[in-house]
């Protein structure tokens, strides 16, 4: 099993109206329904990733330990986070390979291995324990759409309100320029634009100073 890169963009929808108006854009496109659910994510950041190697490599999936090595070990930028969705735990770890953030990045690399006989709480303690700290927690809801091999996220997220995802993972990097553009032709179909990476960073600057205001809550903000 090799490295899986994901290529990633988003559309602040902001509103309801504009997120219903999206979906039946989608709808008249074709667009298949897939899953429904609630989300809480807790990010991490930490410099000595050593430590978390050593203590998560326990819980790790066995066909993909050797994948959670290598991308702890050789990647620079990082983004770590604990997932609960419904009733499946997961640690994800994210680095880019383009630019912007590893949180935020169009072009990433992913790897993600679902943890068996943990709670979202003991699985932070681990990672807490390991020299992590907590970056922020977001919590949201989602539904997903498939649009030809592009999946399509929408989702209503503490502080940003509606947002949508355009995505698509390959197993190739090269393949990453192609696969944006085929991202970037669907958005226009749908008349949505890009969120740009710099009014992203400011968003996600702003929630990681307040998210204790926003997680768990319906309450939204609006940076330019």
């Amino acid at each position: 099993m090799g490295h899986q890169y994901e290529i990633e963009i988003k559309t602040l929808l902001g509103e309801k109206k504009n997120a219903d108006d999206f979906r039946a854009k989608l709808e008249a496109k074709g667009a298949v329904p897939g899953k429904k659910g609630r989300q809480l994510n807790h990010y991490f950041v930490g410099r000595d990733l050593s430590s978390f190697r050593d203590r998560l490599f326990p819980f790790i999936e066995s066909d993909k330990k050797s994948l959670f090595t290598d991308i702890v070990t050789r990647a620079k930028d990082f983004s770590i986070r604990t997932r609960q969705t419904d009733d499946t735990l997961l640690l994800v770890v994210k680095a880019s390979v383009g630019e912007g953030s590893s949180a935020n990045a169009v072009s990433r690399m992913e790897f993600e291995s679902v943890i068996l006989d943990k709670t979202l709480d003991e699985l932070d303690k681990i990672i807490l324990v390991s020299g992590l700290e907590y970056q922020a927690k977001w919590s949201r809801e989602r539904e997903e759409f498939t649009v030809g091999d592009i999946t399509v996220c929408l989702d209503r997220n503490a502080g940003y309100g509606y947002l949508a995802e355009f995505e698509k993972v390959v197993d190739d990097e090269k393949k990453k320029d192609s696969v944006r553009s085929n991202l970037e032709l669907l958005m226009k179909e749908l008349g949505v634009e890009e969120l740009k990476q710099d009014r992203l960073e400011r968003m996600f600057s702003h929630y990681n100073r307040n998210w204790r205001d926003y997680y768990g809550t319906d309450k939204v903000f609006n940076i330019e």
